[in-house]
């Protein structure tokens, strides 16, 4: 899933209440993991089978048209170039404004497919309120919707995912996708030139050096894989602080397609915020993680060092902490080929398939033996467990009250899976269904 959407627009017109519905209906916003910031403008939607990234630009403050003309560059010019579709908001209440067409010359360069969303109309006799935007020359149709109530939405929605592929989560890749994930300059590109034994990708002290994801064949233990080195952003005087943004962006397209990720936090700056919400896209997308400490020959530490670091990394990480944790150098090559021969452990791990007798006999008398707690006076009985035919690990379990089992047991049940099968590094995925 690499399809991105950018929502643009000038202030209070509704993008951030559009970004809010488009993105609601995402399980990646509305189960957050603990720990993880979610004070972000990206986010995924899902329509149907289909799933997409969601960028709201922000507000652009217009003070002249010279002014225009660079918080557009500044500001929303960077999402529409990361943008497969934009979605150009205007206010219907409020009519045809001079920003919005000045936006729309703008935006007509930038040769991408453009929505025109006339956001405010609450009612389909509103919809009338829409037509004078038709002067704008956008697009075969002006989409009336209310951001605010929904109206209009689910045929947007219709429209928007035309030409999104379904996900395709049951078929195979051809080669293991590693991508090679992090802050910037925590030395993701130098990692993939120390693996390669050569200066394949640019390595520079400046954070974000790299542009686009960068994708090489590889082969380690006997398996071919492609490396990805994801993108930072070039870092330009006038946009420092959008840097991590949107380097975030194509970092999540990287982690969206790849299979498992090799996640480097900066050991001289400890877990940050950002290590975390880089480590919830992955959990969140379902794909296999091992962290590395990078950078570890520069760290002050003693003989508790190692113990210490980890605990802290899986007390910020939790609940999900099966997930296997290296400490690298790639000046000393320090466990570097330990760490990737583990990913592709991790990959395997991934893709395995337990049989539904075996889940049944190990699972099952551990739920006779410490059965879910009774809820208002009526037991939860869950008689039969299988593996769903997904990429990454789903368990089912078939029981009669499925709504009344609680997190808690849910988690004690993922702790026995874990402890009985190999899913290190691996998000498990459970679902109660009805028998």
């Amino acid at each position: 899933m690499n399809y991105t959407v950018a929502i643009v627009g000038r202030p209070n017109v509704g993008k951030s209440t559009l970004f809010n519905r488009l993105t609601e209906s995402s399980d990646a916003i509305v189960e957050p993991t603990a720990g993880v910031t979610r004070d972000r403008k990206y986010g995924i939607s899902s329509w149907g089978n289909k799933s997409f990234i969601v960028i709201d630009t922000g507000g652009v403050i217009t003070d002249s048209d010279d002014q225009f003309e660079k918080d557009i560059n500044q500001q929303v010019m960077l999402a529409v170039e990361e943008a497969d579709l934009i979605l150009f908001v205007v206010d219907a209440r409020d009519g045809l404004t001079e920003w919005d067409r000045n936006a729309a010359k703008l935006l007509r360069k930038a040769n991408k497919k453009i929505l025109l969303i006339a956001n405010k109309v609450d009612t389909s006799d509103k919809e009338s309120l829409a037509s004078e935007f038709y002067e704008l020359g956008i697009g075969e149709e002006i989409v009336p919707i209310s951001a605010n109530n929904g109206y209009g939405t689910g045929e947007l929605l219709d429209i928007m995912v035309q030409d999104i592929e379904e996900d395709e989560e049951n078929e195979d890749s051809e080669l293991p996708r590693i991508a090679i994930v992090g802050r910037p300059n925590v030395g993701k590109s130098t990692l993939i030139n120390t693996l390669l034994g050569e200066n394949r990708t640019i390595v520079s002290d400046v954070a974000g050096t790299t542009r686009d994801s960068v994708d090489t064949d590889y082969n380690a233990f006997g398996k071919s894989l492609i490396l990805v080195d994801t993108a930072g952003l070039k870092k330009r005087k006038a946009l420092e602080n959008d840097i991590e943004f949107y380097s975030n962006i194509r970092t999540i397209k990287a982690i969206r397609e790849a299979d498992v990720c090799m996640l480097l936090m900066d050991a001289t700056e400890g877990v940050t915020k950002q290590d975390l919400t880089i480590f919830g896209e992955i959990t969140e997308a379902n794909k296999g993680v091992v962290i590395l400490v990078n950078k570890w020959d520069l760290y002050e530490k003693d003989h508790k060092s190692v113990q210490v670091f980890t605990e802290l990394i899986k007390e910020r990480i939790a609940p999900f902490t099966d997930v296997p944790i290296f400490f690298t150098s790639n000046v000393t090559k320090q466990r570097i080929l330990k760490a990737l021969e583990k990913t592709i452990e991790v990959y395997e791990n991934r893709l395995q398939r337990i049989s539904t007798s075996k889940l049944n006999d190990i699972m099952l008398p551990i739920i006779n033996e410490t059965p879910p707690p009774i809820v208002k006076g009526k037991e939860v009985r869950i008689k039969f467990v299988t593996q769903l035919p997904t990429k990454s690990p789903a368990i089912a379990f078939f029981c009669n009250t499925p709504q009344n089992v609680k997190e808690s047991y849910i988690r004690f049940l993922e702790n026995k899976l874990r402890e009985n099968f190999n899913f290190s590094g691996i998000p498990v995925r459970l679902y109660f269904r009805q028998k």
